[in-house]
């Protein structure tokens, strides 16, 4: 399964699910996650800033988590908990240096420091990681990770 974490309309997710996974969407917003339906993204309605928030998912059920332009750091545990063994995490968020771009959130608890979303899952094998002012198509301040959750040990017989 794939959860794609604040989908709003569905864009990354719905992609993801016509491409084959089994994907659901995670938002507050209900027009949001009924575009998201729209698109072939079933969705989960959930505020995703609520402190000891737990997502109505199966521990380890998660082969992919997608997070794009959403930063609540006390959700990370959360997330951790849902991936799966060999899963991966696929995050891209704004840092502190959208702010000199002009158009970001305002609000530190809402941009990465600098190198921080490197250090912000250490259980995670880091597999790739990018930061930086992107074209995309306006320029962007973003941080961007992918990460695998370790396969564990293999079970003895």
């Amino acid at each position: 399964m794939l959860l794609d974490i604040a989908c709003g309309s569905g864009r990354n997710g719905a992609l993801a699910a016509r491409a084959g996974w089994r994907a659901y969407g995670v938002d507050h917003d209900r027009e949001a996650l009924r575009r998201a339906r729209a698109r072939g993204l079933p969705g989960v309605i959930a505020d995703l800033e609520s402190d000891g928030l737990k997502i109505p998912f199966q521990t380890g059920s998660c082969a992919a988590i997608l997070v794009f332009y959403f930063l609540y750091r006390p959700l990370r545990s959360e997330l951790l908990r849902l991936l799966a063994p060999g899963g991966f995490l696929i995050f891209e968020t704004f840092t502190t240096r959208q702010r000199a771009l002009g158009h970001a959130p305002r609000r530190d608890a809402f941009l990465l420091q600098p190198g921080e979303l490197r250090t912000l899952f250490p259980e995670l094998t880091l597999l790739r990681y990018e930061e930086g002012v992107f074209s995309q198509p306006e320029p962007q301040a973003t941080a961007r990770l992918l990460a695998r959750k370790s396969q564990g040990l293999a079970p003895a017989f």
